[in-house]
């Protein structure tokens, strides 16, 4: 199972939907027709275009709302919303939590084989892309991550400028002893989640980390 919720593809043949984790839940769920809403809502056909985080949340809150009608709860009007809050929001109290989980508990739902089958922007990610074969026009030609990627360029490029400046006035200055020097500034980042290190262009580059959010 690789960290996306997908089963590795050992033999090189055609991959089915259900071995990823989206595809399967949307078999488990019996959510026909979700694949192609997934599609349109990131796409953007015929209505605002979602982003991944958007899709994997709505996602999440139709796998509760069906949780709840098998078993027997007709959840009110805005009552999955809430819960979906209540359960994933990282500012939600322990104790509001709790309360929630106990309150589906009560009604006969499993709220931790429910929690575990959530699914992360990354995992809708790889099913659309790679089980799906879904590519997302781009119709900005300066898409905002490239130019994010660049705005970072410049201030690591300044940093090293604004760096070397100032060991060589320290160094003129006898303040510090330095031979020639070159300044090397690498901003890297690691995710908590899976502890994969990445620089920040390779991170920007490849679309983010991998790794499957529980």
């Amino acid at each position: 199972m690789s960290e996306d919720g997908s089963n590795a593809d050992s033999g090189g043949g055609d991959r089915s939907e259900t071995d990823s984790k989206v595809g399967r839940l949307i078999a488990e769920y019996d959510m026909e027709g979700m694949a192609e809403e997934l599609e349109r809502r990131w796409l953007g056909e015929g209505i605002e275009r979602r982003s991944l985080r958007d899709l994997a949340d709505e996602f999440n809150r139709e796998l509760l709302r069906r949780a709840m009608s098998d078993a027997g709860v007709s959840p009110l009007e805005g009552e999955v919303n809430n819960l979906y809050r209540l359960l994933t929001d990282s500012d939600v109290s322990s104790g509001e939590r709790t309360r929630a989980r106990r309150s589906l508990e009560s009604d006969d739902v499993d709220v931790d084989s429910l929690t575990r089958d959530f699914v992360s922007h990354q995992a809708i990610h790889t099913y659309l892309t790679k089980y799906r074969d879904v590519s997302q026009p781009s119709t900005d030609p300066e898409d905002k991550v490239e130019k994010d990627s660049e705005t970072i360029r410049k201030m690591r490029n300044r940093l090293a400028a604004i760096t070397t400046k100032t060991l060589e006035n320290l160094s003129r200055t006898e303040r510090i002893s330095l031979g020639d020097f070159t300044v090397f500034v690498d901003v890297r980042v690691t995710c908590t989640d899976c502890n994969a290190t990445y620089s920040v262009s390779d991170l920007l580059t490849r679309g983010g980390c991998e790794c499957e959010n529980a």
